[in-house]
């Protein structure tokens, strides 16, 4: 018989709705007044039912809250029958790297980026396959929710065994399988970890190759003690960027918290574009793979799907999200895909993102040519942006239509609903996107020219903060 959920969960559940921990691919909250062990423990027996697993497997980040909710997790699922993975600390795609390896469903315990107050979960099917809102999170929601009052049933099934494994010797092996770094010159790379799981796991995949590498902050230490592990956040880049001119290193990479995402510096310090390393790592696979398909989200730069035609590839356009870019993947069989917010998916890698390979193949082209990552880059940076821009609103949808209507009735405009309002010219285009989670709405504009790119984000900021 399965213990009761305590009372102080029982009673925080009674006021407070996972659908507001829940979100679009995970289970995310403060620790612990909204996310504690008893309820991790739910969330694993309703993981282990939905998605019909005899095994699965879990690791977690460097969160003071990880190991404690992870194991907790795991016990949940054990007491369904469910035989439990541990690989302990790990990065997210080393958990997916996991899953698919093993065929397992599998669960990460990390809040990304987030504050260290926060913890969550991101999961996935066998195979590193997506958990989405349609695809099972729904169901494991209404599960959590109902058992959180009720308790957690009884079963006939054995209880699962919890066994130990360390798999961050094969995931470095794989990896370098994908990307052949044997022959590049010796490269002086600067690697930022945050304090995060890329003082792991980089190391590791690392070891061996010709490169001199420069750590900075690769203590683990889930309290962030020298900035946050977000290197979206320009001012989390600062001290990667000093670093590369101090050292006169090649090339500088940042990692987030879970280390999942990858963003780079160029040898004078300057950021690399996302959307850069998007059009650079699909000519790569291209060129391995003629005619193939190439995913990119709708806020990646006009640069993508122009090197994707120019390299005699299928580009395709998709909503921003991890859920849609794996299905995407999936469907269309593309071996390939990047988001702006420096995610990249692989078809080698079970369709999954991994940051680690991103940055092994901006290795391997910097290694195999003489001039700096600048030059390497330039040809995949066309055009001004803005970089995603944050306003805070009452309400979403009367801003985003107050701005269709300012721009409706012009013949030089057109407009596209995929994700947001995404409105294009010719020489430049704008999406307006409402966040799931905050009162937020976010802007990115693109143009030929940084001046356009200030006018136009002028127009649409002036309506939205009106």
């Amino acid at each position: 018989m399965r213990p009761q959920p305590s009372e102080r969960v029982q009673q925080r559940c009674e006021v407070a709705d996972l659908s507001q921990i829940v979100k679009a691919y995970d289970v995310r909250g403060v620790v612990p007044d909204q996310w504690d062990e008893p309820l991790a423990e739910i969330f694993g027996a309703a993981f282990a039912t939905v998605t019909d697993a005899t095994a699965i497997v879990v690791g977690h980040d460097m969160r003071p809250s990880s190991p404690g909710l992870t194991r907790a997790f795991a016990r949940g699922a054990a007491s369904r029958g469910a035989d439990v993975t541990e690989i302990g600390l790990c990065s997210t795609d080393e958990l997916y790297f996991a899953s698919g390896r093993l065929d397992l469903p599998g669960a990460m315990f990390t809040a990304s980026h987030n504050p260290a107050r926060y913890n969550g979960i991101k999961m996935c099917r066998a195979g590193a396959a997506p958990i989405g809102q349609d695809t099972g999170l729904a169901d494991i929601r209404r599960l959590a929710e109902q058992w959180s009052q009720t308790g957690v049933p009884a079963t006939d099934a054995a209880p699962g065994t919890l066994t130990a494994r360390d798999v961050l010797g094969d995931y470095a092996g794989f990896l370098r399988s994908l990307v052949d770094l044997s022959g590049i010159r010796r490269l002086k790379v600067v690697v930022d970890a945050g304090n995060g799981m890329g003082g792991h796991t980089v190391p590791t995949v690392l070891d061996g190759l010709p490169i001199d590498l420069v750590p900075l902050y690769f203590e683990l230490d889930g309290t962030f003690p020298n900035h946050e592990a977000n290197p979206l956040d320009p001012r989390n880049l600062v001290d990667l960027q000093a670093k590369v001119r101090e050292t006169g290193a090649d090339i500088g990479l940042a990692f987030d918290g879970d280390a999942d995402r990858c963003f780079a510096v160029d040898e004078r310090g300057e950021p690399v574009s996302p959307s850069a390393v998007t059009a650079l790592v699909a000519a790569r696979e291209l060129a391995r793979n003629p005619g193939a398909t190439i995913i990119h989200n709708l806020i990646t730069s006009w640069t993508v799907p122009e090197v994707v035609a120019e390299h005699g590839g299928k580009a395709v356009r998709t909503r921003v999200g991890h859920s849609f870019i794996k299905q995407e993947m999936a469907a269309s069989g593309a071996v390939f895909g990047g988001e702006h917010s420096a995610h990249y998916y692989f078809r080698d890698f079970w369709n999954a993102d991994t940051g680690m390979l991103a940055a092994l193949h901006l290795l391997a082209a910097l290694g195999t040519q003489d001039g700096p990552v600048s030059a390497l880059v330039a040809e995949y940076d066309r055009y001004a942006s803005s970089g995603e821009i944050n306003s805070t609103v009452a309400d979403q949808a009367a801003s985003t239509a107050a701005v269709r209507s300012a721009y409706t009735g012009r013949d030089d405009v057109t407009f596209d609903d995929l994700d947001g309002l995404t409105v294009s010219s010719g020489d430049w285009w704008f999406n307006l996107r409402a966040s799931n989670t905050e009162p937020l709405l976010r802007l990115n504009v693109e143009a030929r020219d940084a001046a356009t790119v200030a006018r136009i984000r002028d127009e649409v900021l002036g309506i939205v903060r009106a």
